[in-house]
């Protein structure tokens, strides 16, 4: 099993939304380094939510991996803003995984509580400047996480 941070910006999908939905595709990563984090993931990886872009960025919450990771339609959709021209179905470049709620955390673990953490010290979140919306999460980073969260 692994672990994985996905980190979302609420306006736009949050934690909320994924509980009341169950299970949504992770759709719109046009990063490759993220989407190849996407293509390693296993059902089952847990994953921490992350909520950016807000007064206090932080994890509010845990999912889980529900699909192994399969092409992104909103690719091929030259509707969407996620279009690719250069993708197709017979060669697609960007993938999604299915994501499933699993808990929510009573209070948001944020960032600047993180930096403290000895745990967290050599993972990219919380090094300035990092921008990629998914991050492989080591165990000890995870059991950190679990043991300071309180579930609702």
């Amino acid at each position: 099993m692994a672990y994985w941070l996905m980190k979302t910006e609420p306006e736009a999908f949050s934690l909320d939304d994924l509980a009341k939905r169950g299970e949504e595709p992770w759709d719109g990563i046009r990063n490759y380094q993220a989407r190849n984090f996407l293509r390693a993931m296993q059902v089952g990886d847990g994953i921490l939510i992350y909520h950016s872009r807000v007064a206090v960025p932080g994890i509010v919450g845990l999912a889980e991996v529900r699909s192994p990771a399969h092409p992104d339609p909103t690719q091929f959709d030259p509707h969407c803003k996620y279009f690719d021209p250069k993708s197709s179905p017979d060669h697609p470049r960007w993938d999604l995984v299915d994501v499933g709620f699993r808990a929510r955390f009573a209070t948001v673990i944020s960032l600047e509580e993180l930096r403290q953490w000895p745990a967290f010290g050599d993972n990219p979140l919380v090094r300035k400047g990092n921008r990629l919306s998914i991050l492989p999460v080591s165990e000890a980073q995870w059991a950190a996480v679990l043991e300071h969260a309180e579930l609702v």
